[in-house]
């Protein structure tokens, strides 16, 4: 019983549009091209292998004067090709890089989404950001959106000197989303009300009041629950798909953005810290919809 209602619920979180928005193909010199991007906009596509088996894709949306790389997990109705938009401007008004991935099973990326498989696409991308970029842990900021929510809080629960964590209209959990339960369940799917528990670096929580999709209580909940809290963004009127177009939104994470360049990283004791190498390698913007389609 239990493993049907995982399948089950694993089925409401996924819906990867179809047809994929784009393509990647390799040139005659054998470089990644990633369709309808022209190599003026400082954009690097990448074909990621991950743990899981698959072959996923990932863009690098480079800012000539970046303090911070964002690794971008995007929600569950979109991919790469819908998104660069969003990224162009991030990138322009933050002033950061943008390192972002389609799971497995989304856009041109190989294979099945699933729960674990998101967990290997982003601890895939994390690597290639340290191996290709040279990017430390402490210049790195994971920003979940929605179902992203999941890959986010499973890696920063495993990284003990991020720079910070940002959670627009996240989930608790998977079944929470369809039920008010009280307690998690171990067939449950993205068990994030856990793993916040665990992150040690400041959290900023982005929700809108009126998400009819993922409840308002979801990201209280989560802010309630983060070690190191920092004033969170709740929109008034906001839905689940239209925070961007609020002036608060620019506005707050612009002052989150400077709030993190005056932060110093103190790393933990050697007993408590989590070492990198337990991410081992391997050998605008759509709706979550649950249940819907």
């Amino acid at each position: 019983m239990g493993n049907v209602t995982s399948s089950v619920a694993a089925k409401f979180a996924f819906f990867p549009p179809d047809p994929p928005t784009y393509d990647v193909f390799k040139d005659g010199e054998g470089k990644v091209v990633f369709s309808g991007v022209s190599s003026d906009k400082n954009m690097e596509p990448h074909l990621v292998d991950t743990k899981g088996g698959n072959k996923i894709v990932a863009t690098f949306w480079k800012h000539p004067f970046a303090r911070f790389t964002i690794l971008y997990s995007h929600g569950n109705a979109a991919d790469l090709g819908q998104m660069q938009e969003l990224f162009i401007e991030l990138r322009a008004h933050l002033r950061v890089n943008i390192m972002s991935y389609d799971y497995s099973g989304y856009g041109a990326s190989s294979g099945k989404p699933s729960e674990f498989n998101t967990y290997y696409d982003i601890e895939a991308v994390y690597n290639c950001l340290k191996r290709d970029y040279g990017i430390k842990q402490e210049d790195i900021i994971l920003y979940g959106q929605s179902v992203g929510s999941g890959p986010t809080l499973h890696l920063a629960s495993r990284l003990p000197r991020l720079r910070a964590v940002i959670l627009h209209s996240a989930i608790l959990s998977g079944i929470r989303v369809l039920y008010p339960v009280k307690v998690t369940l171990w067939f449950d799917i993205f068990k994030n009300i856990d793993k916040i528990r665990h992150v040690n670096c400041p959290v900023l929580v982005i929700h809108g009041t009126s998400d009819d999709i993922v409840d308002w209580s979801h990201g209280k909940r989560l802010w309630e629950l983060s070690k190191e809290k920092y004033d969170p963004l709740w929109i008034k009127g906001g839905g689940h798909c239209n925070l961007e177009t609020y002036p608060d939104f620019i506005k707050h994470l612009r002052k989150f953005m400077n709030a993190m360049e005056k932060l110093t990283i103190v790393k933990p004791p050697k007993q408590n810290s989590t070492s990198d190498s337990t991410i081992t390698e391997s050998k605008h913007n759509k709706c979550l919809r649950f249940g819907k389609r």
